[in-house]
C-alpha cells in the first residue's frame, strides 16, 4: 500500500471511527448523568467532545492496525465513562438503559449516515466520492459497534444488559463473568482465528455471530433510507 493510499485511508475512517467510538461513550455519560449519576459529568466526560473520550491506543492505533492489516472486524474502543451504578435512582433498571445508551447512540449515527447520502449529491464532483467513502464507513462501522457492543458478554454493554435482566442470584454470576470478559473477546477475536488459520481452516466465531445481524441493520436502513 502506497503512502497516498494509506493516507486516503486514513481520510475516510478517522471521522467515522472518531464519531462511532467517542459518542458511544457520552451517551452512556449523558444516559447516567439523566438517571441521577453524575460521576460522568463531574470528570468531564458528559461531553459531545471527541477528544474527552479519545484513548490512543483503543481509538486510534488498534484500529489503525486493524484496518492496515485488512482484518475482518475492525475493532477499537475510547476511556471507559465512569458510572456509579448504585447512584443511580432504581439501579437495576438504569443500569440497562445505561448500558443501551452506547449501542443506540450508533445506530443513530449509523442512521444519520445512510440519510446523508441524498446530499452527496449536491457536493463539488471531486468531494462526492471522498464523501461516499465516509459515510460507507460511518454506517458500517456504527453498526459493527452497535452488534458488538450487545453481545451478552460483560463488560460488553449486552452483558450488562442482561445482568440488569436477569433476576437474583444469576444476575451477580454473570456479572462476576466481567473479570474475564475481556480475555473471552480477545480468544474470539484473534486468538481462534489464528489457530484455525495456522490449523488451515477459516474460522471466525465473532466475525460469525456479528455479521448476519450487521447485514439485517445494513440492508434495512438502506432501504429505509430509499437507496438500492
Amino acid at each position: 500500500m502506497s503512502t497516498g493510499e494509506v493516507l486516503f485511508q486514513i481520510s475516510v475512517w478517522l471521522l467515522p471511527v472518531l464519531l462511532a467510538i467517542t459518542l458511544h461513550e457520552a451517551a452512556h455519560g449523558f444516559a447516567a448523568y439523566w438517571l441521577g449519576d453524575d460521576t460522568a459529568y463531574r470528570k468531564g466526560r458528559v461531553s459531545l467532545n471527541p477528544l474527552r473520550h479519545v484513548d490512543l491506543v483503543g481509538t486510534i492505533l488498534l484500529p489503525a492496525m486493524l484496518l492496515l492489516f485488512k482484518a475482518p472486524v475492525i475493532f477499537g474502543y475510547a476511556k471507559p465513562v465512569p458510572v456509579v451504578f448504585g447512584r443511580l435512582r432504581q439501579p437495576k433498571r438504569d443500569m440497562v438503559l445505561v448500558a443501551l445508551a452506547g449501542p443506540g447512540a450508533n445506530m443513530v449515527l449509523a442512521t444519520l449516515a445512510v440519510l446523508l447520502v441524498h446530499v452527496v449529491p449536491l457536493l463539488p464532483g471531486a468531494a462526492q466520492q471522498w464523501t461516499l467513502y465516509n459515510l460507507e464507513n460511518m454506517l458500517v462501522l456504527n453498526l459493527v459497534l452497535a452488534v458488538f457492543n450487545m453481545l451478552p458478554i460483560p463488560p460488553l454493554d449486552g452483558g450488562r444488559v442482561l445482568v440488569g435482566l436477569l433476576p437474583p442470584p444469576f444476575d451477580r454470576k454473570v456479572a462476576r463473568l466481567e473479570r474475564h470478559g475481556i480475555l473471552i473477546l480477545l480468544a474470539l477475536l484473534l486468538l481462534v482465528p489464528l489457530v484455525a488459520h495456522q490449523l488451515g481452516s477459516d474460522i471466525n466465531p465473532l466475525a460469525s455471530l456479528i455479521g448476519p445481524p450487521v447485514r439485517m441493520l445494513y440492508n434495512f436502513l438502506v432501504s429505509f433510507a430509499g437507496l438500492t
